[in-house]
């Protein structure tokens, strides 16, 4: 479990966030959502550590995360998987070299011992026979295959994705919220995922935080979302059902 606290953050005298609280839930996909520029993706940024918060607190288990020095956050940052908008393959690397990655940041394993593992987390992903193929090579679908393959190398207890169906047409966007819902539920991680995608929300959200103007102002699950008498969430939820009528018209 991860639990935020009277989480705040601001850049430049602007608050950003303001007085976030919320318990993300072990084996479940929590989901945060909200419009572009709501404060979501600093949100998870902030958990993560790549933002430093201006006040509150990030709990990860019975550990204050953000009070740990930065050598003390290495243990954690070691069970954390990280899937970035956009995959953030390295481009130099291939698909192996990019899954084995964290395997040489983070582990001490033989070459042996990391190409075993390389394999299992490829094969998880349903992606075989490409190890030497580089991310120009491959699709947009599998270069986000290969991010999540990557970012379960070292078997973590918590799983971050950012936007993971940025890109993707719909049938591969199933693919992907169904992996991350599968790994999350095979692994026992605490899963967080940032979208603004209501399929995505009605298909695996099993906890969801909707963020406005940097505050939370729901949360509940899928079940709930559509009896909601919050007034954001539902301009939310309207305007991005409409998007995707428009753009099937169009």
């Amino acid at each position: 479990m991860i639990s935020v606290k009277n989480l705040n953050k601001s850049f430049h005298d602007k608050n950003v966030l303001t007085d976030i609280t919320v318990e993300f839930e072990t084996g479940k996909t929590n989901l945060i959502i909200g419009r572009s520029g709501s404060g979501k993706t600093v949100l998870l940024k902030s958990i993560v550590g790549l933002h430093n918060i201006d006040s509150g607190e990030i709990w990860y288990e019975d550990t204050l995360f953000n009070k740990l020095e930065f050598a003390e956050k290495k243990k954690i940052r070691s069970e954390i998987g990280m899937l970035f908008q956009g995959s953030a393959l390295f481009d130099s690397l291939t698909v192996e070299q990019n899954v084995q990655f964290p395997l040489d940041m983070f582990t001490d394993k033989s070459p042996e011992e990391k190409t075993e593992r390389v394999n299992f987390c490829l094969n998880r992903v349903n992606i075989v026979n490409a190890n030497n193929f580089y991310p120009a090579e491959i699709s947009g679908g599998m270069k986000k295959r290969v991010a999540i393959a990557r970012a379960i190398a070292l078997n973590p207890k918590y799983l971050f994705c950012d936007e993971p169906n940025s890109g993707l047409d719909p049938v591969t966007a199933i693919l992907i919220d169904d992996l991350i819902k599968e790994l999350t539920e095979e692994y026992s991680m605490t899963t967080i995922v940032n979208t603004h995608d209501m399929n995505s929300v009605m298909e695996i959200g099993e906890k969801i935080v909707f963020i406005s103007e940097g505050r939370k102002c729901w949360e509940g699950s899928k079940n709930d979302i559509l009896n909601s008498d919050c007034k954001p969430l539902n301009d939310f939820v309207f305007a991005n059902s409409l998007a995707k009528k428009i753009k099937a018209a169009g």
